[in-house]
C-alpha cells in the first residue's frame, strides 16, 4: 500500500552521530552542493556553531573545536572540500578498529585480599630488619582481616588471617601468638552506613497543637479568651 506524505525514520538514512540529530546531518549533506569554496567554508563554520549550541557541554573539552570538525567530516562521509582549520581526518584512521588491550591473566589464590595487598606482602617479606618486618606483618594482617570481612561479612578467626599471611609470604611474615587484631564486630560496625547512625541520633519533633483548628473547642484556652473579648463569657 502506497503511503502519501508519510515517511518513517526507519526508512530514512541512518544518522551518523545521533547527538546532533537528522537536521544537522541534512545540512551537512547539502554542503557539497555549494559551488563556491569560500561560501561552502562559511556554511561549514555556521554548522559548527549550531552543533555547539545543540551540545554546549562539548565546550568542557579543551580541543572541542577540533572534535566538532572531525564530526563534521564523519557525518559528511568524508565527502567535504572546505578550508578546515585543522588537518582533515582520514577515513582509514576513523574506521580502523582499536587494538585489543587484552585481559590480565594474573592468578590470585586469595582474590578477596586483592592483587595490591599481595604485592605489599611480597615487598614486606623482603625486609631484613626483624622489628620492622614484624610491625609490617601486624599492619598487613589488620588490613587482610578488613578485606576478608568486606568480602565475607561474617566473623573470622585471627588465626585464619595469620595462617594466610604466613602462607602468602612463604613463612617470612609471622605474627606472634599473643597478638590480637581488632574484633570482627568492631570492624563490621565501622563499615555500617552513617545514615543508620544519623537516624538513631535524630530527635523526634514535638507536635505543636493547631490552635486555629481548635478555636471552636470550649476547652481550648484560646477559645475562652476569644469569647471573653467578645463579651460572651
Amino acid at each position: 500500500m502506497e503511503r502519501i506524505g508519510l515517511t518513517y525514520n526507519t526508512e530514512k538514512e541512518q544518522i551518523a552521530i545521533s547527538e546532533y540529530g537528522r537536521c544537522i546531518q541534512e545540512m551537512i549533506k547539502k554542503l557539497p552542493e555549494i559551488e563556491d569554496r569560500k561560501q561552502r567554508t562559511e556554511a561549514a563554520k555556521y554548522i559548527i556553531s549550531v552543533m555547539v549550541q545543540m551540545n554546549p557541554q562539548v565546550k568542557e573539552s579543551s580541543d572541542y573545536e577540533h572534535k566538532l570538525w572531525v564530526h563534521l567530516y564523519i557525518i559528511s562521509n568524508f565527502n567535504l572540500d572546505v578550508d578546515c582549520p585543522y588537518d582533515p581526518p582520514r577515513i582509514e584512521t576513523q574506521k580502523r578498529k582499536p587494538q585489543h588491550i587484552g585481559y590480565q591473566n594474573n592468578e590470585i589464590k586469595y582474590g578477596h585480599y586483592g592483587q595490591y595487598l599481595i604485592k605489599m606482602i611480597e615487598a614486606a617479606s623482603k625486609e631484613e630488619n626483624d622489628e620492622v618486618r614484624e610491625a609490617l606483618a601486624l599492619s598487613l594482617a589488620s588490613q587482610m582481616k578488613r578485606d576478608y570481612l568486606e568480602w565475607n561479612k561474617s566473623v573470622v578467626n585471627d588465626q585464619v588471617i595469620f595462617d594466610d599471611l604466613k602462607r602468602l609470604s612463604n613463612g617470612r611474615l609471622v605474627i606472634p601468638e599473643e597478638s590480637k587484631l581488632e574484633s570482627s564486630s568492631e570492624i563490621l560496625g565501622k563499615n555500617q552506613p552513617q545514615k543508620q547512625q544519623q537516624q538513631q541520633g535524630k530527635k523526634k519533633k514535638k507536635k505543636v497543637p493547631n490552635l486555629k483548628a481548635n478555636m471552636n473547642n470550649p476547652n481550648n484556652p484560646a477559645y475562652k479568651k476569644r469569647m471573653q473579648q467578645l463579651g460572651k463569657l
